[in-house]
């Protein structure tokens, strides 16, 4: 089984990419590890290589083609590629999409002092600037190369919240999913599990309730309105309200 898994800056895909290997057995290949294999190849450092790709964009279709090969060559090993775009190059995957609320990510990002000199920030609200900024940029970048939208989340077999829940509980519900859908329906597109919280919903659960719910997806069915890190209910509000109410960690989306 091959696994991408993608998302916003700040949505925690290192934790989770550990996590699905350390419980679940999958061998992660990180974009920075494709670097490096490609750098062997052209028997130059990683600073090298990075400055390459910094000058010419062909350095970005050879990690990709690299990507894909990767993904060929191994059809029957548990392979989760941590990459921004490996779900747009491994052919056969369930693609997955970390989604988390901007402030959140903004939190975490500040909060973060091993991202040292490569990522600082002046505050959390320069934070929110600069990680919008950065999004938007790649979005660009990724329409003029490509032709995609990086943020269109119909591109994902599951779009996953992850503001709110602990990774171990994100890593526990995607595997679910993915076993679940292997045989349901693989290709199925579109499909968000998010919090009621970041719906601006929220209740008052009892501890039993919490413990019995917090990782699991409510029943009912809810759509959604995307509009950048805006996320709305058109349909369902009454879902989410007694999701909330009743402490689940997630409502079952489909995107309008």
């Amino acid at each position: 089984m091959h696994i991408t898994l993608t998302g916003n800056l700040g949505s925690g895909k290192s934790t989770i990419s550990k996590l699905l290997s350390e419980k679940y057995g999958f061998e992660i290949f990180s974009t920075g590890k494709v670097i490096r294999q490609i750098a062997d190849d052209l028997g130059i450092s990683v600073l090298e290589m990075n400055e390459l790709m910094s000058r010419d964009s062909k350095y970005d279709h050879m990690i990709d083609d690299k990507t894909a090969a990767i993904s060929r060559e191994n059809p029957d090993k548990n392979i989760l590629f941590d990459s921004r775009l490996a779900w747009n190059f491994v052919e056969k995957s369930f693609k997955v999409f970390l989604s988390v609320d901007l402030s959140e990510a903004a939190r975490r990002v500040y909060a973060d002092a091993s991202r040292g000199e490569v990522e600082t920030y002046k505050s959390e609200a320069d934070a929110v600037e600069q990680l919008a900024a950065r999004a938007a940029n790649e979005d660009a970048r990724y329409e003029e190369l490509y032709g995609i939208h990086y943020f269109d989340f119909n591109n994902y077999n599951l779009i996953l919240d992850s503001s709110y829940a602990t990774p171990e509980v994100i890593a526990a519900l995607l595997m679910r999913e993915v076993t679940a859908r292997a045989s349901e329906n693989p290709e199925k597109r579109g499909q968000m599990f998010i919090s009621p919280k970041r719906l601006g919903y929220s209740g008052n659960p009892s501890e039993e309730d919490l413990a019995a719910h917090a990782g699991e997806v409510a029943p009912g069915n809810v759509t959604v309105r995307v509009d950048g890190n805006k996320i709305t209910v058109v349909r369902g509000k009454s879902v989410v309200k007694k999701a909330a109410e009743q402490g689940y960690g997630y409502v079952a989306a489909e995107l309008q």
